[in-house]
């Protein structure tokens, strides 16, 4: 290999091959996939939040929502909760279906994981409550391929909005009212949701439910 020519040709495929080992050591990522099974008779799950997180969660029973899960508790809005854990760096991935999930239907939703990063959780609003939510909080994910983990979740309440069951609090196809009631008030701490009653325009025999809510499983697949 006297050539400069050939010398020059050898080092470009090096470093091609240096190139491609680190993209390959670079991707040593696991994978989750999360399906969300919606248990209920006639209420709507919205899009769902799913992050892969370090230890911690993403809310407290008996302690105050924050305005992220209360925007998804009340709008349906994942993006402040997703942005927030991500920009924190508490998240290494977040992903989302993208679409409503109705009564008695799944779906599954494909998210990274990393050894410092195996806790999972879920979020996503209950229509039509003016501030019921499902979720997954914080929740070690299986360390080994092929291993499923399995959560049940009740519906929760933000505490964040009254619970009139009025259609002009209420978004969603079935009211299509407002989607965040911004200094509305509420209990001021997250708990169980009590159920639909039929105080407001919603009719308990429709839209109440029992628990759990929505069955969560998550599967190491890489």
């Amino acid at each position: 290999m006297n050539s400069p020519k050939r010398l020059y040709q050898f080092l470009l495929l090096v470093a091609a091959a240096l190139a491609a080992g680190m993209v390959q050591a670079g991707d040593k990522h696991g994978m989750y996939a999360v399906t969300v099974t919606n248990l209920t008779r006639g209420t709507t799950i919205t899009p769902l939040m799913v992050a892969t997180h370090k230890a911690g969660h993403i809310f407290t029973l008996g302690a105050m929502a924050s305005p992220e899960l209360s925007a998804i508790a009340e709008g349906g809005d994942i993006q402040p909760l997703s942005d927030k854990l991500l920009d924190s760096g508490m998240a290494y991935d977040v992903a989302t279906n993208g679409a409503l999930l109705p009564p008695g239907e799944s779906t599954t939703i494909m998210v990274k994981t990393d050894k410092a990063f195996p806790y999972v959780s879920v979020a996503a609003m209950l229509i039509p409550t003016n501030d019921g939510f499902v979720a997954v909080n914080g929740v070690k994910g299986p360390k080994h391929k092929g291993q499923v983990r399995a959560v049940m979740s009740p519906a929760y309440d933000a505490g964040s909005e009254p619970n009139d069951e009025l259609c002009a609090n209420i978004p969603g196809p079935v009211c299509g009212g407002e989607g965040l009631s911004a200094d509305a008030g509420g209990e001021g701490y997250v708990h169980i949701h009590a159920g639909i009653h039929g105080i407001g325009n919603l009719d308990a025999a429709s839209y109440d439910w029992r628990n759990p809510t929505a069955r969560i499983t998550i599967k190491r697949i890489k």
